[in-house]
């Protein structure tokens, strides 16, 4: 076996812990600043504690909702601890916390003075509720495309120039409401601190929009060869031109953009699925599944993309353990060989399990490499398929906890799992182990999608 480094050792799930909790209170104290400003000092003269509690709740709801963009900045160190896939999560659960309370904020102003119904009126209103209505009209449009973009037909890459624009719009919004409402920012300093934290959302914004983009646009690649594989999907291998490239670890993914320029915002994340060993070439393995997807066949050798990355917490190289268990469902593959590829290239003898679940046989994405794997692994293959052959003697049907049951071997308390496929398998994958008796902690998953 080769010898482990001080990066994936037993300290490492201690360290991510503090690093978690640290970036935790950094985000907390982010939120709660806007009501520090407010409550510090001499306060204005009371208006009754409901108005107040209202105005509590929009600080607070606005200033979730401008910490977004720090949640979605991509900041490598703050997602460490995380994985990015959890950040947005987190993202979208605290989108629907922030409209809440954003909610809750209009609807006691209404209840305690129905008078002030009449500022719905936008042709008479103030600029100040004006401002109001429009921000909070921009936030509920965009939680609503978000959570029902594919019943409603939204493409990616609209949803994503939509997200953005009324996302900012809805913020700079909510800023003039609260210049002009001038409660609580009467003083000098209290002004001085409220511009601050303006100036530091903008600097998200500039960060996001801006800095990254021009970074990924002096460090191009090149796609160097377009592979079809089994199940639909092609890998595409591409290098980098003019500069060293970056190194990832097996499992992680980067977002990229082809046929634009990064400036477009119209970019994609994938996983990769070559080896760790070879990151000057690195590739992805992409099924066929939407818009984009289905031009990645046209790509053509030559053909200048971007990356932004690394990035994923999902990686075999952040958890030591006497052995692994990868257990993925179609193209969730893809981690996966980046992982068992790396193992292979580092000649590393831990032993691994792979569950690997498809439709049919014939759509078994790197079916023959798999088997070759197992010559310089000491690898157990366990094939699951839903519509198996005649004379089929693998497993049928899904990853079910009975089956799991069955294969796993005896030590499986400690093991790390490594889940990836659609949301229903690895949801149903994850109670499976979890009555199994696997501790949680040792079970990571990767998600499909990040919106």
């Amino acid at each position: 076996m080769i010898a482990r480094t001080a990066a994936n050792g037993p300290g490492r799930p201690r360290a991510a812990l503090v690093q978690g909790l640290f970036w935790t209170g950094i985000y907390l104290a982010l939120v709660v600043a806007p009501l520090i400003v407010l409550l510090a000092g001499t306060p204005p003269a009371s208006r009754g504690f409901w108005r107040e509690l209202s105005a509590a709740l929009g600080y607070a709801g606005m200033a979730m909702v401008g910490i977004q963009f720090a949640l979605t900045a991509r900041f490598r160190h703050a997602a460490a601890p995380f994985g990015v896939d959890m950040l947005y999560y987190f993202h979208r659960t605290v989108s629907l916390m922030a409209a809440v309370i954003i909610a809750a904020h209009v609807i006691i102003l209404f209840s305690i003075d129905p008078r002030n119904l009449a500022l719905l009126n936008i042709l008479h209103a103030p600029w100040r509720a004006r401002a109001a209505i429009v921000a909070f009209t921009g936030l509920f449009v965009l939680l609503t495309a978000s959570l029902f973009r594919r019943q409603m037909g939204i493409s990616y890459e609209g949803w994503r120039r939509w997200h953005g624009t009324l996302a900012i719009a809805a913020v700079v919004l909510a800023l003039v409401h609260v210049e002009l409402v001038s409660h609580y920012i009467e003083t000098p300093w209290k002004r001085i601190l409220w511009t601050g934290y303006s100036v530091f959302w903008t600097g998200l914004l500039v960060h996001v929009r801006l800095l990254r983009p021009w970074s990924q646009l002096r460090h191009p690649y090149v796609v160097e060869s377009v592979h079809p594989e089994r199940g639909n999907a092609w890998t595409v291998t591409i290098r980098p031109e003019g500069h060293q490239g970056f190194t990832f670890q097996p499992g992680q993914f980067a977002w990229l953009t082809a046929w634009n320029s990064p400036f477009a915002v119209e970019e994609h994340p994938f996983s990769f699925s070559s080896s760790a060993q070879q990151n000057n070439r690195p590739a992805f393995t992409i099924k066929e599944l939407g818009d984009f997807t289905r031009r990645v066949r046209d790509m053509v050798p030559g053909q200048r993309v971007f990356l932004d990355g690394p990035y994923g917490a999902f990686s075999i190289d952040r958890h030591f353990a006497p052995g692994y268990v990868f257990i993925a469902g179609g193209v969730g593959i893809t981690p996966m060989m980046s992982m068992l590829r790396t193992l292979a290239d580092r000649s590393d003898r831990t032993p691994a399990h792979l569950f690997y679940a498809n439709k049919q046989w014939e759509e078994v994405t790197f079916r023959e490499e798999i088997d070759a794997l197992q010559t310089r692994l000491p690898l157990t293959v366990i094939h699951a398929l839903e519509a198996p052959p005649a004379g089929w003697k693998g497993e049928s049907g899904f990853v079910t906890r009975e089956v799991l049951d069955r294969r796993l071997p005896a030590e499986r308390q400690s093991l790390e799992y490594f889940v990836c496929g659609p949301d229903l398998m690895r949801e149903a994958v994850e109670k499976a182990l979890y009555r199994l008796g696997v501790p949680l902690t040792q079970v990571h998953a990767e998600r499909f999608s990040l919106v």
